[in-house]
Formats: structure tokens, sequence, C-alpha cells
């Protein structure tokens, strides 16, 4: 009996250990990443490039980084699930940070729709000139006056990441797929590193839906992990879940952490890059 509520105590013991922890990766994320550096004369801030299909959850990403720095529901990256006009509007994470998230139309299975591989390697590589609207099916020419022949350093993104719908993954068209194997070839000599967010991780999981504390255990996500890599090529140390913020009108301890732990790894690449 006694031995029995020995182990009572110890399991509740490190469940709350667990979500101490839990709750105080937040402000150690926060802390770490309001704490970066740029250690290049040239470069004030690090251009992050986010690409993705329509719906994938771009800006949601991108609002849901900010929310988590500030603390509060922000909507300062437009979401236009329609349309899926996402411009090249630069968009800080939050004005004292030296952090710059760029999105780009929409990248599309069907070859006259939405984004061309050549136009997010132009957007990496610095020749698009910001608040350029992007043409589906007409790619950037250079000798377009929105083309940047010369670009700067600080003009360039460090990092690609990706955004996949959790839910759709495994739908993705061949076409697709050999656009985002185009794109990995061109810029993987360059040793830019390429990272994917998997969001909508709660609606690919019950046991996530109810606790998203759960979803590096859980083996619904996991799977998706894989297919992703294996399609892909990218990873899975290069995978991030993560659950956007949609319709909240609060932040969450839960959707916080998630996101941080996300893009604290993205920034992570940037120092391997710059050793």
């Amino acid at each position: 009996m006694m031995n029995n509520i020995y182990y009572f105590f110890v399991v509740l013991f490190c469940l709350f250990v667990f979500f101490l922890c839990w709750h105080r990766q937040k402000e150690v994320l926060k802390k770490h990443l309001q704490e970066f550096s740029v250690n290049h004369p040239d470069v004030p801030k690090i251009k992050i490039l986010i690409a993705g299909q329509v719906g994938a959850g771009k800006s949601s990403f991108i609002n849901s980084v900010n929310n988590a720095f500030r603390g509060r529901i922000t909507s300062e990256a437009l979401v236009d699930q329609s349309s899926g006009k996402s411009f090249t509007k630069i968009r800080g994470a939050d004005g004292d940070l030296p952090f710059v998230l760029t999105d780009i139309m929409g990248l599309e299975p069907n070859v006259l729709e939405g984004s061309q591989p050549e136009d997010i390697i132009n957007a990496i590589y610095g020749h698009v000139k910001d608040e350029y609207k992007f043409k589906e099916g007409e790619p950037l020419s250079h000798k377009s006056e929105d083309y940047i022949s010369d670009p700067l350093l600080s003009d360039q993104a460090f990092c690609l990441v990706y955004v996949v719908n959790a839910n759709t993954i495994q739908y993705a068209s061949d076409r697709l797929v050999d656009k985002l194997r185009i794109i990995r070839k061109r810029i993987s000599d360059k040793r830019i590193p390429q990272v994917i967010i998997m969001t909508k991780v709660d609606e690919a999981c019950p046991l996530v839906y109810d606790d998203l504390k759960k979803v590096y255990t859980s083996k619904s996500v996991k799977e998706k992990m894989h297919l992703c890599s294996e399609m892909i090529g990218v990873p899975m140390n290069c995978i991030f879940p993560v659950k956007n913020y949609h319709n909240e009108i609060e932040v969450d301890n839960d959707v916080d952490v998630l996101i941080l732990k996300a893009f604290d790894q993205i920034v992570n690449f940037e120092k391997c890059v710059n050793k």
C-alpha cells in the first residue's frame, strides 16, 4: 500500500516537472532569440524566405511568430486563402529583433499556376525587389526592372522555409514534389539551409488536438514527418511540427512553445552556415 502511494506521488511529481519545464521553455526560447545578434557588418538582419502552397499556412506562421514574441494576437501578414496573392512584403518577427520574414506567392503543382521554382530561387539569392508582385506562369526575367542583377548580401535569404499542411502532404502531386526537388538541388550547392514547417498537426492526430505537448510522441505526426522527408528529401531533424494561430483571440503557451522551438532551430542554422 505504501509503495503504491509512493509511486503515485513520484508520477505526480514527474508530471508537475514536465509541465513546469514546458511552460518555462517559452521564456527561455524568447530570451535566447531576443539576445541573438548577426555577426556580419553588412547584414543588419537575417532574411528568411517563407514558401508553400496556397492555404498551407505561410502567412499564419509569420503571424504566429509575431504572436509568440509580442504576447498578443497580431495580423501583420495578410492571409488570403482564396487567391494566394502573397507578395514579398518584409515582415519582422518583432521590431527590435534582427529577423525578417519574407513570403512568396503559393507554389502550386500546375505549370501555369502560382510561383515557379525560378521565382523562389531568385528571391533566395536577392534578385527580387521588395514589393514585387509575382505573376502566375511568368517567372521574373533578368531583363525586368524589378530584377536586382547584383544583390547585396543583406538582400539574400539565408534560409528557405517551406510550409506544408500535415493533412494534405500525402496527396501532394508529383509535379509539386518535382518543383520542390528542383529548388532543393539548385540552392543546396550554396549551402543554404532548407527546413519544413509542418502545420495543422493538431488536426492530424486526435491526441495532439487534445494536448499539443504530445506532438513529439504522436505516431501519426511522426509518420507524416517521415513521408514528408522521403518525398522532398529534407532530413527529419529539419522538419518542425507546429500549430499556427488561426481563429484564436488570445495567445496560448503550448502553441507559442512549438512556434518558438521551430523558429529557434531555423535561426540556429544561420549560426552553422556563418561559422
